[in-house]
């Protein structure tokens, strides 16, 4: 894992090699004068893309960390920003969702005298953008919002000091607190199979994960497979690579299902790092990898196939949560599946603070803004309730699902031990993709 992402970084210095020169000096994000703060490790104040992180095992970073910055609130913070706002420069919010936008006119209504610009990106750019940024030392991003779902983002931006904590305390009081262990939430999500619901009234017609790849007695699939490419796309992989981590759930699952032992075939032999033998979860991904399945890379495409399917040729599909709107925006006739041993991982928003940037106590309020403000009632978090979101806090009511991710069966993320098996379980993946005959 540490070489593949040494490569990485030795890749991205050589693309800011010929930026540092239009580098410009940047203010620091460090807490107010006199802060003995948690965060002044080296994620708040150490050098950016410092190779002397602290290892997964050992991290110092986990968690909540409070700090002075933690205990300030609104008033104190727009205080300190309005003297910030004086550069003439807008508070810059990097975000991976375009409902982010929505907030640029009602926090400018909010607390006049601050400006907003949100950069609405992928994953991939607002990341590069903290990395590119910091090694040119021209910082200009002030927040980052962003998703991690196998602890790239933790383990490769905020322990190597690109991006810094804030957990706002008296927000984080109505937060589990293992949902901060890895940066502090904007809401949670999970990934969800699939079912026709017109085709099966009586209801779902599978409980358990290991009845997706079930065969009949001729040795043929009972139900058409499509989704995303697996491979590439991180969150399902994640899931998957959480099947490796948590394989005595799925080998006791088998049992429940089947009434007997999990009989174990897979063939670790082709890969050049060590498999773990006789897990259930190496041995699912063995067996959905050989399954023929349907790749498509639009969502609405892929639960519209399970719409036109029949009880008689039945389809499942995996996809985000937010296509289930499509139930009423296109009469579809889709339901999620509840799935055992656990249905997902609860895929988390994070919201940080860009390291080293200009306007600290900017990116603090409108972070707290942004996740309902010290009462949960700012409407910053108003653009993203809607089905297939759930709010993190106790005290924010979800007025958009019908029930809590909890009892949708979904468990919350071990990234720390997802991040050490999921390389590997990509390398798998492909691997034993490349010898299904369905895809010659």
């Amino acid at each position: 894992m540490k070489l593949r992402k040494f490569f990485a970084v030795l890749l991205a210095m050589c693309m800011v090699c010929g930026l540092a020169a239009c580098g410009g000096d940047s203010q620091s994000s460090e807490a107010p004068a006199g802060s003995e703060a948690a965060s002044s490790d080296a994620a708040q104040t150490g050098e950016a893309g410092s190779s002397e992180a602290s290892g997964v095992e050992d991290s110092e970073f986990f968690g909540p960390i409070y700090d002075d910055w933690s205990k300030m609130s609104d008033e104190e913070l727009l205080a300190a920003a309005l003297e910030e706002a004086k550069d003439g420069k807008p508070i810059t919010v990097y975000a991976t969702s375009s409902k982010m936008l929505k907030n640029k006119e009602t926090f400018e209504e909010a607390y006049p005298g601050l400006t907003v610009d949100i950069m609405d990106l992928d994953s991939d750019e607002v990341l590069q953008k903290c990395v590119l940024e910091a090694n040119a030392g021209n910082v200009q991003g002030d927040v980052l919002q962003v998703k991690d779902v196998n602890g790239q983002v933790f383990f490769e931006y905020y322990e190597d000091g690109f991006i810094a904590p804030y957990y706002p305390e008296d927000i984080c009081a109505h937060i589990d607190e293992g949902l901060l262990r890895y940066g502090y939430p904007l809401y949670a999500s999970q990934s969800f199979w699939y079912y026709n619901d017109a085709a099966f009234p009586d209801g779902q017609p599978i409980n358990s994960w290991w009845q997706i790849i079930e065969k009949d007695e001729n040795g043929n699939q009972k139900f058409r497979l499509f989704t995303k490419d697996i491979g590439s796309e991180t969150a399902y992989l994640s899931l998957f690579a959480s099947f490796i981590v948590n394989a005595d759930q799925l080998e006791a699952n088998y049992k429940e299902v089947y009434g007997k032992d999990l009989e174990y075939t897979y063939d670790a032999s082709g890969f050049d790092f060590e498999v773990p033998e006789k897990n259930a979860g190496v041995e699912y991904l063995w067996r959905f990898s050989q399954m023929k399945i349907t790749f498509i890379s639009d969502g609405d495409e892929l639960v519209a196939a399970v719409h036109n399917s029949t009880a008689e040729d039945p389809a499942l599909a995996l996809a985000s949560p937010g296509k289930i709107g499509n139930r009423e925006e296109s009469n579809y006739n889709i339901a999620w599946l509840v799935l055992n041993p656990y249905n997902a991982l609860q895929n988390i928003e994070y919201m940080y603070v860009v390291n080293n940037c200009k306007h600290p106590a900017g990116a603090r309020l409108f972070i707290r803004f942004t996740t309902g403000g010290v009462d949960g009632e700012s409407g910053g978090f108003k653009p993203f309730q809607k089905e297939g979101n759930w709010p993190v806090r106790d005290d924010i009511k979800d007025k958009k699902n019908p029930m809590t991710l909890k009892e949708l069966n979904a468990v919350e993320p071990d990234l720390e031990s997802i991040y050490n098996v999921f390389l590997d379980t990509q390398d798998m993946w492909i691997y034993w993709l490349d010898k299904n005959p369905n895809t010659k």
